[in-house]
């Protein structure tokens, strides 16, 4: 009977350790990915925050305007953003959270760029998109600037810088479009039905591609 008691505590005993050492184990690793998730967080918010050191002076698009027009035409940060690929700071801009149903346009020649649809918290500070709403009016240029490879965007109408694409995003096709508010122009919607005419009604004007 002695024996049968020592070898039931020592059975519980051993339980005890495994199930702590396991417990151990389990919230090293949570740490070790959370580490990680924190750490690429990080990366991306660096990688957002730079800006561009591509100029697009020397190119032709289908909607031209002067430097002076620019100017009159954007507000400061727009045009240092849009037309001379600075960045805007993250959390402080004015999409980065916004949630209400629309689409995003150029703030340069208003092109439908970006839905509400694609929109998601990247945790970035900027606003953030899987995917373009038209891959032909966000075109896309190797940006080799600060060291890394990474892909610029910017509006294919008129030459305005949008951000950065990165293959970090959701699935089904990991991208996320990293925009700055101050390339944009959101055009509010009151339902995914009107959201969508809209869209289309851009088409039939005189910008379209299909010309």
């Amino acid at each position: 009977m002695k024996r049968f008691v020592f070898l039931s505590f020592l059975a519980i005993f051993i339980l005890m350790v495994y199930v702590q050492a396991d417990s151990n184990s389990s919230n090293s690793q949570s740490n070790e990915n959370e580490a990680v998730k924190i750490s690429d967080l990080q990366s991306c918010v660096s990688a957002c925050g730079l800006p561009s050191d591509l100029d697009f002076s020397d190119r032709a698009f289908p909607i031209e305007r002067s430097d002076e027009e620019w100017r009159s035409l954007l507000s400061e940060i727009s045009y240092q953003v849009a037309r001379k690929h600075k960045t805007e700071p993250p959390f402080q801009n004015p999409y980065f959270d916004n949630k209400d149903l629309g689409y995003y346009a150029c703030v340069g020649c208003e092109a439908p760029l970006f839905s509400s649809l694609d929109k998601y918290d990247s945790g970035t500070g900027w606003p953030s998109f899987s995917l373009a709403i038209d891959d032909r009016l966000v075109a896309q240029q190797v940006d080799n600037s600060f060291g890394m490879r990474r892909i610029e965007v910017h509006c294919a109408l008129c030459g305005s810088h949008q951000g950065h694409l990165f293959p970090d995003g959701p699935k089904p096709n990991f991208t996320r479009f990293c925009i700055n508010s101050a390339s944009l122009k959101f055009i509010p919607s009151v339902s995914k039905a009107k959201l969508r005419s809209a869209i289309l009604d851009w088409y039939k004007t005189e910008k379209n591609l299909t010309r």
